[in-house]
C-alpha cells in the first residue's frame, strides 16, 4: 500500500512563504501524475498544482506565479513552494499520486494558515 506523508505547513502572515513536502513510500520514478490539492473549511476540495513524470506542470489560476511544484525522484518527494501567500490560501494541503490502478490513499495532510 502506497503511503503519502505531507509536512511543512504552518501559520504565516500574508506575503510569507512556506514549502510543503510529500514523501511517498515507494519509488516515484514511474508515477506519472502527482500534485497537490487543498481543502478549506466549508469549501470544496480544490486542485492546486500538478506535475508529470517528465516534469510538465500545471497550476490553478489562483496560485499561478506564486506557487512552484517540483519532484525529486531520487528522494521520492514532491514539493510545493508557496510564496506571496494570501489568507485565501488557508486550508489543509494534501498531495496525490496517480498510480497505474488508481489514486493512492490520501495522507494526513498539512495545515496552512495565512493571516492578514
Amino acid at each position: 500500500q502506497v503511503q503519502l506523508a505531507e509536512s511543512g505547513g504552518g501559520s504565516v502572515q500574508a506575503g510569507g512563504s512556506l514549502r510543503l513536502s510529500c514523501v511517498v513510500s515507494r519509488n516515484i520514478f514511474s508515477i506519472n501524475g502527482m500534485g497537490w490539492y487543498r481543502q478549506a473549511p466549508g469549501k470544496q476540495r480544490e486542485f492546486v498544482a500538478g506535475i508529470t513524470r517528465d516534469g510538465s506542470t500545471n497550476y490553478a489560476d489562483a496560485v499561478k506565479g506564486r506557487f512552484t511544484i517540483s519532484r525529486d525522484n531520487a528522494k521520492n518527494t514532491v514539493a510545493l513552494q508557496m510564496n506571496s501567500l494570501k489568507p485565501e490560501d488557508t486550508g489543509v494541503y494534501y498531495c496525490y499520486a496517480d498510480l497505474s490502478y488508481g489514486r493512492a490513499p490520501r495522507g494526513q495532510g498539512t495545515q496552512v494558515t495565512v493571516s492578514s
